[in-house]
């Protein structure tokens, strides 16, 4: 994944496929959002930028990018859709004249579908919008959360169907029916492709909130795998964050999630040693982390401040932002982490939240305080549960119960870094109690 840049980044003739694969990537979503306004199905918009992709490896390279590489995509997609459509309604394919009947608005005023295209292109305003819709009809709660997430990697960030089937560790075939599946919920559900309206608002942006959030999560702790960390998805849930900011520049929980993100990747480097093992937060070299995201991520919870409308992934990433406040692990101000946690307990009540919770009562109250709190939690399924006991117990010289709780967290991780971690920790339990 890339991020933003303009066209003069990339237009000198000679241009490398895969340099126009990023340019496609970087625009993938929005081309298709336009052309599901265009034509009313996805399936069509999402072959049709296949064909503008296919036309400009052939034309760019000689010809150089275009100055407004988004409305090339867009025009030629367009007029490669109408093509293949014009030929399927010439054989009585009622679908393709449906869809070229959809693609016709604006012809009975004389106006040219094409001059109307490139006026919607002039409008930033009217793709923005274009690309809002686009979300909201991955992220519906008629769809699975998996789906969700599948399509919202597939339609926003461009991903192919066997990026998402590797980033899963699910065979292609298993994500392309997934994929197909989702489509034709969409499809056959008349789900509305609009942006959600006034009371619906909330419910539905935590929803579109809560999937990015779980891109990112999947990226930053892989649930399965040799590896830790998988850089794409924490890339790529960065970039969604960033575009609904963009698109919803109002909405203080969309900044609160891209701050909790910036603030959580500025640490990625320092996470891991050399050949692969996890480091927690009080071991990790604090010079490794990110300063640009820190100083990034920290800037937006002030304004988050200054907004005054809290919640949860606002309070999340000024919980973060303590962190990368603290030049050590010593030096953290954890009577402020505990009284964030007690404002994101009321903000987002849960056992998940209340966990996190404890591990800061460990250390304002001491691990005897925190362990209390701990077992009354009903979390016996979550990894994270057991090891958050297990290093409760072993800091009160309970190893023997430490132990079993370190073996229940093993019984429980799926990534092969987060195992190696816990078996080190269970082998360098002293024996006995």
């Amino acid at each position: 994944m890339t991020g933003p840049g303009s066209a003069s980044d990339d237009s000198a003739p000679g241009d490398s496929t895969e340099s126009i694969a990023r340019i496609f990537r970087r625009e993938y979503g929005r081309a298709v959002a336009v052309l599901v306004r265009v034509f009313g199905s996805i399936d069509i918009a999402e072959d049709a930028v296949q064909d503008a992709f296919t036309a400009a490896v052939q034309r760019w390279p000689s010809a150089g990018i275009p100055p407004s590489p988004a409305g090339w995509i867009i025009t030629t997609a367009r007029n490669r859709a109408i093509d293949r459509l014009r030929r399927d309604a010439a054989g009585e394919d009622k679908y393709a004249q449906a869809a070229l009947l959809h693609s016709r608005t604006g012809e009975a005023s004389g106006v040219a579908p094409e001059d109307l295209l490139l006026d919607d292109l002039a409008e930033e305003a009217g793709m923005r919008d274009d690309t809002l819709r686009l979300i909201f009809t991955c992220c519906h709660p008629a769809l699975g959360m998996p789906a969700r997430v599948a399509l919202t990697l597939r339609l926003l960030g461009g991903l192919t169907t066997a990026e998402i089937a590797r980033s899963f560790m699910v065979p292609e075939a298993t994500m392309a029916q997934r994929l197909v599946r989702a489509k034709a919920k969409i499809r056959d559900a008349r789900i509305p492709y609009r942006v959600p309206r006034g009371a619906e608002l909330p419910e539905r942006l935590t929803a579109v909130l809560a999937v990015v959030y779980l891109i990112f999560n999947e990226g930053y702790s892989a649930s399965s795998g040799e590896a830790l960390i998988r850089d794409d998805l924490c890339t790529e849930a960065v970039r969604l964050a960033r575009l609904l900011v963009s698109l919803m520049p109002d909405e203080p929980e969309a900044h609160g999630l891209l701050a909790l993100m910036l603030l959580i990747e500025s640490r990625r480097a320092a996470r891991m040693t050399a050949d692969g093992g996890l480091v927690l937060l009080p071991d990790q070299d604090r010079t490794l982390w990110g300063k640009e995201f820190v100083t990034e991520g920290q800037a937006i919870v002030r304004q988050c401040l200054r907004r005054n409308r809290p919640g949860p992934y606002q309070v999340q990433a000024a919980i973060n932002a303590v962190h990368s406040d603290s030049p050590s692990a010593e030096a953290t101000d954890w009577g402020q982490i505990l009284a964030l946690y007690d404002q994101l307990l009321q903000l987002s009540p849960g056992p998940v939240v209340a966990l996190n919770r404890a591990v800061a009562v460990a250390e304002v109250h001491g691990p005897a305080a925190a362990l209390g709190l701990v077992d009354g939690l009903d979390l016996a399924g979550y990894g994270l549960f057991h090891a958050v006991r297990a290093d409760l117990l072993r800091r009160l010289g309970r190893f023997r119960e430490a132990g079993a709780a370190y073996r229940d967290a093993l019984a429980l991780a799926g990534n092969a870094a987060e195992r190696r971690f816990l078996e080190g920790r269970l082998l360098g339990l002293p024996e006995g109690d």
